[in-house]
């Protein structure tokens, strides 16, 4: 076999600091806010197990047992741990951030 024939693509990207900051900002902001669809998943997952929903829906759990409350709930602290983990990360990249805006200089 050949070798992949890649062609040179280069890309002409002209942002200073000053613009990409809002970008990072709202990359961090994004991913807060599926953090917070996924919590309120597992809320909600919870809360379908325990009769607890709110909802219309035309099925219902099956009948709940404690190795099934036991089973979810170790899902539900997986997910949770793995949101946490998440959510340190953003906060370094946000502290990172607020380090690059304070040796920004940006424009009057």
């Amino acid at each position: 076999m050949s070798q992949a024939n890649i062609s040179n693509i280069t890309p002409t990207i002209s942002l200073s600091t000053a613009q990409t900051i809002p970008l990072l900002l709202a990359s961090v902001a994004l991913e807060e806010l599926a953090l917070a669809h996924i919590i309120n998943a597992e809320a909600e997952k919870l809360q379908f197990v325990l009769g607890t929903l709110g909802t219309t829906r035309a099925f219902t759990p099956n009948t709940v047992t404690l190795s099934n409350l036991l089973s979810i709930d170790a899902s539900v602290q997986r997910t949770l741990r793995d949101v946490i983990k998440k959510e340190m990360l953003l906060e370094f990249k946000f502290e990172n951030i607020l380090d690059l805006i304070a040796i920004t200089p940006f424009p009057r």
